[in-house]
């Protein structure tokens, strides 16, 4: 009886640590599981950035040098009367084309007129004393030094007919140069004073531009080169000009030099509008060139992101011309090699990108069979 009992307590014994031992193997395998877990989750690829790119390609580019500056007449005058007198007739009004010379007012000329005849008869009366001292110097009947008083003051008298006649002139005011009225001061019956401007002449047919160049450009621009003119008020239009002049010294103050460049005038462009100009002086055929958006400058030497393998490799380049939305290659990177044009503030050397946009390789989709055999 006591036999059988040790028996039934070794049996339960066996029996509760079978319990156990199962127990350690199921925590261990569930334990096992999550750790696989976190592993495969800790092995999963990154996402991929999604960029989009341009091909490299080859077009003609220009070298050029662009810069503002508002347009000015070549030609310009204030008008001003050189002598006083009302204004008995204006014959000009503004936007009028006048030539040089043309009259532009005439003043009162009374006062002039008469001093012009008071000179002329005591020039004629001396003139005719002149002549008979001659003949009476000839017949030694005058001494030489009555005779050149008398010539003295005939000169004197000529000259003074000449000034008379010469302020006469200046009643009729005249155009100093041809162009277009600009502004006008002055009224009919208006008193005019001496050296007062009454008109301003603008010549338009002849526009300039003038641009301070940094003296690095010196070698490069040159008179006769072409330039083009975009204006804010005229969106759209593009003008055609040249380069008329190139100072030869730079400034030392500022370190750099006047361009000076010419266009064609009175019709569309006039003075005091506000041009874009851009110089081109050099230009090439078939350049490698790249969208300018694709450079990396942040770092001082030129790069650009090109894809490879579906990674982004930062690549550096040697850049040459840029032409306004291009920019040219001259080594780094070859034809047809895909550069990042939008994308690339996420992206670092190696990082793996998804192609988006036009220039992204198109996908055929392919259905995989899903009906497998059941085991």
């Amino acid at each position: 009886m006591r036999q059988n009992t040790t028996f039934r307590q070794a049996g339960a014994a066996r029996v509760a640590l079978l319990a156990l031992s199962c127990a350690l193997a199921l925590t261990a395998c569930k334990g096992g599981g999550g750790a696989g877990e976190a592993q495969a989750k800790e092995q999963k690829a990154p996402d991929a950035v999604p960029v989009e790119v341009a091909l490299a390609s080859r077009r003609a580019i220009a070298a050029s040098y662009t810069g503002t500056a508002p347009l000015e007449a070549r030609a310009e005058s204030q008008v001003v009367a050189k002598t006083s007198g009302v204004a008995l007739n204006v014959m000009a009004e503004e936007g009028q084309i006048v030539h040089a010379g043309q009259t532009l007012v005439r003043l009162d000329s009374a006062r002039s007129e008469l001093q012009a005849a008071q000179t002329s008869a005591q020039m004629r009366k001396l003139e005719a004393n002149f002549a008979r001292s001659k003949q009476l110097a000839e017949q030694r009947l005058l001494s030489a030094n009555d005779n050149d008083q008398l010539r003295y003051d005939l000169e004197n008298a000529r000259a003074a007919n000449r000034l008379a006649n010469l302020e006469l002139s200046y009643a009729n005011v005249q155009a100093p140069i041809s162009g277009v009225i600009a502004s006008r001061s002055i009224k009919t019956g208006n008193f005019v004073q001496i050296n007062t401007p009454i008109f301003r002449i603008v010549d338009t047919s002849r526009l300039e531009a003038t641009l301070n160049v940094p003296e690095r450009e010196l070698a490069t621009l040159k008179a006769g080169l072409p330039v083009q003119l975009a204006v804010d008020a005229l969106p759209g239009k593009v003008f055609q000009g040249t380069v008329d002049r190139v100072a030869p010294v730079v400034d030392s103050g500022s370190g750099t030099f006047r361009v000076v460049c010419s266009f064609e005038g009175g019709g569309t462009l006039q003075p005091g509008m506000f041009g874009r100009i851009r110089i081109d002086y050099d230009n090439r055929a078939d350049a490698l060139v790249v969208p300018r958006i694709a450079l990396l400058e942040d770092e001082g030497d030129s790069a650009v992101f090109v894809i490879r393998n579906a990674k982004a490799a930062r690549v550096p380049v040697k850049l040459g011309y840029l032409d306004g939305e291009w920019a040219e290659v001259r080594a780094g990177i070859k034809q047809g090699d895909q550069v990042v044009v939008a994308g690339k503030t996420a992206l670092r050397d190696g990082t793996l990108v998804q192609l988006i946009g036009k220039n992204a390789p198109k996908q055929v989709a392919s259905a995989e069979k899903s009906d497998k055999p059941k085991q």
